[in-house]
């Protein structure tokens, strides 16, 4: 059953946006990264497909996945936690769509956000950080935790973004990893 944010809610295939807008989950491919809506705004399109990778550097990735236990029917952390930790966030600013029954699409979920790709990126960076600031704080190494907090401050998300999506060649469908 389709519940608040999710496709199906209005009792047909095609997604509702944050916008209002409808969009037909057929039209998603897997190499959009924003869907230029006519409500004038581009939306993040964001598929299971899309490897974590998108959004930080493999080392990273490796890390999070070293780390972050999870207790679902994902294998691995990967990119349906990160989306989850958007949707938990903005609830109202992210549509998901399950079509784990549709062969047509070549995903099982998609999300489609108020965001655009961008601001979606900061937003997925701004989140992972707060979450590893939350897991440090638990640390018994004050130290460490000192240290964490001190290379935080100097952190700059947006020049993190934007070197990040520079080097990944976001441009085009056939980005690659860092």
């Amino acid at each position: 059953m389709a519940g608040p944010g999710a496709a199906g809610a209005d009792g047909g295939d095609r997604l509702e946006l944050p916008c209002g807008t409808h969009l037909d989950p057929h039209e998603i491919d897997l190499g959009m990264r924003e869907y230029d809506c006519p409500c004038g705004d581009s939306h993040a399109v964001v598929t299971d497909v899309h490897p974590p990778s998108r959004f930080f550097p493999e080392s990273l990735v490796t890390v999070l996945r070293e780390t972050i236990d999870t207790d679902d029917e994902f294998e691995e952390f990967g990119t349906p936690h990160l989306l989850g930790v958007v949707l938990e966030e903005f609830p109202e600013a992210v549509v998901v769509h399950d079509a784990s029954d549709d062969g047509a699409v070549g995903y099982t979920l998609v999300w489609v956000t108020d965001f655009d790709a961008r601001r979606l990126h900061e937003v997925v960076v701004e989140l992972v950080v707060e979450l590893m600031e939350h897991a440090i704080s638990h640390a018994d190494d004050d130290t460490a935790v000192s240290e964490f907090e001190s290379q935080m401050l100097e952190f700059d998300v947006e020049a993190f973004v934007e070197q990040y999506r520079r080097e990944r060649e976001f441009e085009s469908e056939h980005d690659r990893a860092l």
